[in-house]
C-alpha cells in the first residue's frame, strides 16, 4: 500500500472517485484491510479506488460493501448530493444545555459563514465551491439537530421504560 497521499488538500467536499478513494484510505488499516475485509485482492481494490482511474470502478455490490465497512460521511455525502438527499445517521446526542448551547454555536458559525458570502452573493453570482460549501455546512447542521432530537426521545423513552 502507498503510503503517498495522492489527494493532498481535498476539501470537505468530493467528488464519488475522491470520497472513494479517501474512504479506502483512512479506513483503519487503510485499503489492505479494507480489501481483506472485503475478500478482494488488494491490488485490485486499490485500482478500483484510485481516485484517477477511468477504466476500473467498483461494482455497485463493492460500492455497498465499502459503505458497510468504512461508513466514511465524506462517501455518503458523495453519493447523495447529486439526489439532493441528506443522510442521517441515528446517533443520539444527550438534549443537554450543553448540546444545545453546541447546537447554538454551529448555527452561529454557520450563519457568519453565510454572511461571509455577502461580496460574492451581493451580485447574485455564486461560484460551485462557494455552493457546495455552504450545502456542506447546511447538511452539518440538519445532522447535528436531528441527532439532538433523537438524544431528547431516547431520554424520554429511558425515563417512561427505566
Amino acid at each position: 500500500m502507498s503510503r503517498i497521499d495522492l489527494l493532498p488538500g481535498a476539501g470537505p467536499v468530493l467528488t464519488l472517485r475522491q470520497a472513494l478513494y479517501r474512504a479506502g484510505r483512512d479506513y483503519h488499516g487503510g485499503i489492505t484491510k479494507l480489501a481483506f475485509d472485503m475478500g478482494l485482492e488488494v491490488d485490485t481494490l486499490q485500482k478500483k479506488l484510485h481516485h484517477n482511474e477511468e477504466r476500473r470502478w467498483p461494482t455497485p455490490d463493492e460500492i455497498e460493501e465499502i459503505v458497510q465497512w468504512t461508513a466514511d460521511p465524506r462517501l455518503l455525502d458523495a453519493l447523495l448530493r447529486p439526489a439532493g438527499a441528506v443522510w442521517y445517521r441515528p446517533e443520539a446526542v444527550p438534549a443537554t444545555n450543553d448540546a444545545l448551547h453546541a447546537v447554538a454555536k454551529l448555527l452561529e458559525e454557520s450563519g457568519q459563514f453565510v454572511g461571509s458570502l455577502h461580496d460574492g452573493a451581493s451580485d447574485n453570482i455564486w461560484t460551485l465551491t462557494e455552493v457546495l460549501d455552504l450545502e456542506q455546512r447546511g447538511l452539518d447542521v440538519i445532522r447535528q439537530v436531528l441527532a439532538i432530537m433523537a438524544g431528547a426521545r431516547q431520554a424520554m423513552e429511558d425515563e417512561a421504560h427505566g
